[in-house]
């Protein structure tokens, strides 16, 4: 198996004093270099270190032991765990944030508000790791520092990653309902651009009534020139 005992080093010194197994055999199964157990078996490293029986823990068997002195090049296998131990659940609640980065919260709070108001206080809590109280009092003013807060990006003052930003920002878009009050400039449909004018036959109509009118007049004034040059 690829993974090491528990306590390697003292493991080492146990395997080097009570087994007759080779430098390397030794290195393989503690995962350490065979010059490191030479010199634990030299007495260079490892001074003080009680050694560690694998057989009492279960991380051996003494058949292991009795094959890797029997045959040099055989390699110790560490026997699984018969214990299961349950995988630990992820902690929900505020972040942690160290002692050194908390008096600048309301800094970045104030940022988040100025810059994402879509944000929601408990994802504003997520993010810095700040109460709700807090948060109210920057937004209202109240804050007992207010006159002396920057609003500073909590990316940039490590209170937060950017992926988390834009994972909590774009949660807070998705959630916020789209407004149809005003929908913006849009282009008209092609049935309202391409419809005929119904009212263009009419003023042709009417064009050519004032043409006719205005070549009729024009006959009108040519003869009467014509019969003043006749008398």
């Amino acid at each position: 198996m690829s993974n090491a005992p528990l306590m390697p080093k003292a493991t080492a010194v146990w395997l080097l004093d009570n087994t007759a197994l080779t430098f390397d055999q030794v290195a393989d199964f503690t995962k350490m270099h065979p010059l490191e157990v030479r010199a634990i078996a030299d007495g260079d490293a490892a001074q003080g270190i009680k050694g560690m029986d694998p057989l009492s823990n279960g991380q051996l068997t003494r058949e292991e032991i009795e094959k890797g002195e029997r045959n040099p090049d055989y390699r110790l296998r560490l026997q699984e765990s018969k214990v299961v131990l349950p995988p630990q659940p992820k902690r929900k609640g505020p972040r942690y944030t160290p002692v050194s980065r908390r008096h600048e919260r309301p800094s970045a709070i104030l940022w988040l508000l100025r810059n994402h108001a879509e944000l929601k206080d408990a994802q504003i809590m997520r993010l810095v790791g700040t109460t709700k109280s807090t948060i109210a009092s920057v937004r209202d003013r109240t804050h007992w520092n207010t006159s002396q807060l920057t609003p500073i990006d909590p990316v940039t003052l490590g209170l937060c990653s950017q992926i988390e930003l834009d994972f909590e920002v774009a949660r807070a878009a998705k959630e916020k309902p789209i407004d149809a009050a005003y929908g913006g400039a849009t282009l008209l449909p092609a049935s309202e651009t391409t419809k005929k004018d119904e009212f263009e036959p009419a003023e042709r109509s009417n064009d050519d009534l004032n043409l006719d009118a205005v070549f009729a007049k024009l006959k009108t004034l040519g003869g009467k020139k014509q019969e003043d040059e006749e008398e």
